[in-house]
């Protein structure tokens, strides 16, 4: 009976460790270098087809640049402009647009164009698997965010495939 019940003892202390270091490590999924080119140059392609000379740059779910593409003739203020929209729209988890909308609406949420890194314009969208966002797009160059925006969409659209 003893021997049993520090068997038992053993066990319950096992799976009480085990559950426990389970809490301590998270599986996430994230950007791959392939993917991040793949929806750069879909975008790109997509704003190109319709007139605008844009930057797409794609960071992964931490805001680290992935991959950049910029088509001819996009203007230099168009790299930094993507870089900051994705990076807002991964640390997020919105779309650029709809932050902005939301601060122009809402006194309260204004001051979010004052945190570091953040650029409240129309043109960064993030990247799903799922519900899980794993990164995001920003686009620069086309005439309005909402443009810029709708090439994002676009350009995830083409990959969607790859996103499960």
């Amino acid at each position: 009976m003893q021997n049993r019940l520090a068997t038992v003892a053993a066990l319950t202390l096992s799976l009480i460790a085990t559950a426990a270091s389970a809490e301590g490590v998270r599986t996430e999924k994230n950007m791959s270098l392939d993917l991040a080119t793949q929806i750069a140059a879909q975008t790109v392609a997509t704003c190109t087809a319709n007139g605008y000379n844009v930057t797409a740059t794609v960071v992964d779910r931490a805001g680290t640049v992935r991959a950049v593409h910029r088509a001819d003739n996009a203007g230099p203020h168009t790299l930094e402009a993507s870089r900051l929209k994705a990076y807002t729209s991964a640390s997020a988890k919105n779309t650029t647009l709809a932050m902005m909308e939301g601060a122009q609406k809402n006194p309260a949420a204004a001051n979010l164009g004052q945190i570091p890194g953040y650029l409240l314009l129309g043109g960064g969208v993030p990247v799903k698997v799922g519900n899980e966002v794993i990164g995001a797009v920003g686009v620069g160059g086309a005439p309005g965010g909402h443009l810029d925006e709708q090439c994002a969409v676009a350009g995830i659209a083409k990959v969607q495939d790859l996103l499960k």
